[in-house]
């Protein structure tokens, strides 16, 4: 395992900004069993990192995220958000799905400040940041559509740019890109970074895509069967282009991750194949 990332060596008077400690979580099944998704997991990510989560389906990543969100409370341990006990979600995390939450019935500019204008945000200083960040995702000369106007990319768009107003410290986000043709996921991993950069915030990102993972990540975790079994820094320089996901550097991470991935499938096939 690498050293953890540049982002981990800050002043240890500054909480981390997601800490898990010794957290597990089980589920009841229908049938009476029960499945562990999480198991006895410890994880701390600091302030202005960009992790991002691999695994393969069913073994935590989304039960993390959720927990770490607030919308599941864990059977053990603690979950933590910028040192304080995370009881249930709130405005310092905020989260986008693999769809986006765009209100049908408001235009792009008054979904990007709904955020703003429930937290008493006045407007001039709305419209400067819903200003700013249709700049930034490249909605401009869309501020007046109705989300049904627009394409599945745009409004992937509209929405990272409603969560990014309100500026939360910490984003979490369940394969948002999903769905989406290589260009479309190539021009919103451009506009993610780009805001992460400029706002700073700390981002816990679940994807099934190695490529997106090192394309984005400061840090890529592989789960699996509920536990973290790979935590490797990405240092690659930004911005990371073609040549540099193909780089020596950048093969090394991708046959580690690959290998842990077999790995966790090779025991899941073995824990599912009948004796005889």
């Amino acid at each position: 395992m690498k050293d953890l990332p540049h982002a981990r060596e800050s002043a240890a008077s500054t909480p981390p900004a997601i800490a898990l400690r010794d957290v597990s979580k089980v589920f009841e099944l229908e049938t009476g069993e029960t499945l562990t998704a999480v198991s006895d997991l410890s994880l701390t990510i600091e302030p202005g990192e960009f992790v991002c989560v691999l695994g393969p389906s069913g073994h935590g990543k989304s039960t993390l995220l959720n927990l770490v969100a607030g919308f599941l409370e864990p059977d053990a341990g603690s979950v933590e958000a910028h040192g304080d006990p995370v009881k249930g979600p709130g405005p310092d995390r905020g989260v986008i799905f693999q769809r986006d939450t765009l209100f049908l019935w408001k235009r792009v500019r008054d979904n990007i400040e709904y955020g703003m204008k429930v937290r008493g945000v006045p407007k001039a200083e709305r419209t400067a940041k819903a200003d700013e960040l249709m700049e930034a995702v490249g909605l401009t000369k869309f501020a007046s559509s109705w989300p049904r106007q627009l394409s599945g990319g745009m409004r992937r768009r509209a929405a990272i740019a409603a969560v990014f107003a309100n500026e939360p410290p910490v984003l979490l986000m369940d394969e948002p890109f999903v769905g989406l043709d290589y260009a479309r996921r190539a021009v919103l991993h451009d506009v993610v970074t780009s805001l992460w950069s400029r706002e700073n915030n700390t981002i816990f990102f679940v994807t099934h895509d190695i490529d997106e993972a090192l394309a984005l990540a400061t840090r890529v975790l592989v789960v699996a069967n509920g536990s973290v079994v790979y935590d490797v820094s990405v240092d690659l320089p930004r911005p990371r282009g073609t040549d540099t996901l193909n780089g020596p550097e950048a093969l090394e991470i991708r046959k580690s991750i690959l290998r842990h991935l077999d790995e966790a499938m090779a025991v899941e096939e073995e824990r599912f194949t009948p004796a005889g």
